[in-house]
């Protein structure tokens, strides 16, 4: 028995049979006894650990210390990383959502390409509504704008809503503050400016052909009626005259943004100086949020009518849904510290460096059937990283590189939404479509979009 545990910890079968039992265990906790993932994620990599010879002592500490056991520092590395920005980013969009930007944002496009361009200016206002929104609250707060657009047009729900989706989805993959990429960020230690140039790069592309070119193709083919017991209503404040201008609305989308871009590349091309410092400050991803917050805070909260109570009550009812997000990804991360200690981690990339896989292939390949097993994007994202980590930890990547294998990691845990994963029955519900139709329409787009953004990151990926 103590030799077969010796094998198990030394030999890179035994550690490779150790990950796989591992994750074997995980996807079974998560698919089938249906637990929480933050649960499953935080037991499995107590008994990896366990089973890989990290001594209880390093994994819990002891009752006078525990600051440098694993499962403290496996938490703590990444949540100080992301906890700030997806909190801000989390209540930037609860802002703009309540303010009636969507409507402006998606009533001016509609104006710029006419009535035959709405199913495009439904794709950009998801693109760029999904920047600080996630997915599931795009969808509920633009849902019934689709249904107006396909009223009015005399056409299939799909062809309005199938570029939208693609917008709110590849924003969610691809750009911060959404939690995947910002963990993956975390983990590898990228510049989030590096992670938002590779991800709009890779990310258009992916959305237009996803959702513009096959959204018009299966639109015209699949035709879905809007639901007859929806009921569609104007928003409260477009009702009451105060929805905000096009130009606020894409100030307090697009600002944090460019002081991110700012303080990377400022800090790349600039020399040592006042503004340089000043482009590094503001160009803090938690600065920069902040900075953005408190402007819509103002701009479209307080001066356009809303009380200080009715702001505090919008903030507290958007960051509720954070804490279980927030300990996915801790959890996540925990898991993958116990791969690197246990040195899963190495074996791993030994074993793929051995099947002559380039990294940000396997990186893709390892995520794509994470996510195909388990349904949770996020899931996929923290544990890939996890698996990845030890790897490009060694050195020898730039940043470029590294933010290029978070898209390609990112874009591995979108492909083919099916039955195991919450977003695939929101689509289905909102949008009145069998689950038939829903695998037709939504999950050829999502793997359409997955693989284009992944060939896109491999593209560039040769010339970096």
């Amino acid at each position: 028995m103590n030799q077969f545990i010796d094998w198990l910890h030394h030999d890179t079968l035994g550690l490779l049979l150790l990950a796989a039992a591992g994750i074997a265990l995980l996807l079974f906790l998560i698919i089938k006894v249906k637990v929480e993932p933050f649960i499953a994620l935080l037991g499995v990599g107590v008994l990896v650990a366990l089973a890989g010879g990290v001594s209880v002592e390093a994994l819990v500490g002891t009752a006078t210390k525990s600051s440098d056991a694993l499962i403290e520092k496996g938490f703590a590395g990444i949540l100080g990383h992301v906890t700030v920005i997806i909190g801000l980013g989390t209540v930037l969009g609860a802002i703009l959502e309540r303010s009636g930007g969507a409507e402006v944002l998606l009533g001016r496009l509609v104006r710029i390409f006419g009535e035959k361009g709405t199913p495009l200016a439904m794709g950009i206002t998801g693109f760029i509504l999904g920047i600080p929104v996630f997915f599931d609250i795009g969808i509920f707060v633009l849902a019934p704008l689709v249904y107006v657009a396909a009223i009015r047009g005399g056409k299939s729900l799909v062809l309005y809503a199938l570029p939208l989706l693609a917008g709110l989805s590849v924003t969610h993959a691809f750009l911060p503050p959404h939690p995947g990429p910002v963990a993956a960020a975390g983990a590898f230690h990228v510049d989030l400016g590096w992670i938002i140039l590779m991800g709009l790069a890779c990310g258009i592309p992916a959305w237009f052909v996803s959702g513009v070119l096959w959204g018009k193709w299966i639109g015209r083919r699949v035709n879905i009626a809007v639901p007859a017991e929806q009921v569609i209503e104007e928003s409260a404040d477009a009702a009451k005259g105060r929805e905000p201008s096009i130009g606020l609305v894409l100030l307090c989308i697009g600002l944090p943004m460019v002081l991110i871009l700012g303080g990377t590349f400022g800090n790349i091309f600039l020399p040592e100086s006042g503004f340089r410092s000043a482009l590094q400050f503001f160009g803090n991803p938690a600065i920069a949020l902040t900075v953005a917050v408190l402007l819509s805070m103002w701009l479209l909260g307080i001066r356009r009518g809303m009380s200080s109570k009715e702001l505090s009550n919008v903030t507290a009812a958007s960051l509720r849904p954070v804490g279980m997000i927030l300990l996915v990804v801790g959890a996540g991360a925990f898991f993958g510290a116990v791969l690197a200690a246990t040195g899963v981690g190495k074996a791993v990339a030994g074993s793929l460096a051995q099947a002559g896989l380039p990294l940000i292939v396997s990186a893709y390949v390892i995520s794509a059937g994470l996510r195909l097993a388990q349904g949770s994007a996020t899931v996929a994202i923290v544990t890939t990283s996890g698996i990845l980590a030890p790897t490009l930890a060694s050195g020898g990547f730039s940043q470029p590189q590294l933010a290029l294998i978070v898209i390609a990691i990112s874009a591995g845990s979108i492909i083919a939404s099916h039955v195991n994963d919450g977003g695939f029955w929101i689509v289905s519900k909102y949008f009145n479509m069998s689950v038939k139709d829903t695998l037709k329409t939504w999950t050829v787009l999502e793997t359409i979009l997955s693989l284009v953004g992944f060939g896109m990151a491999v593209l560039i990926y040769q010339f970096v």
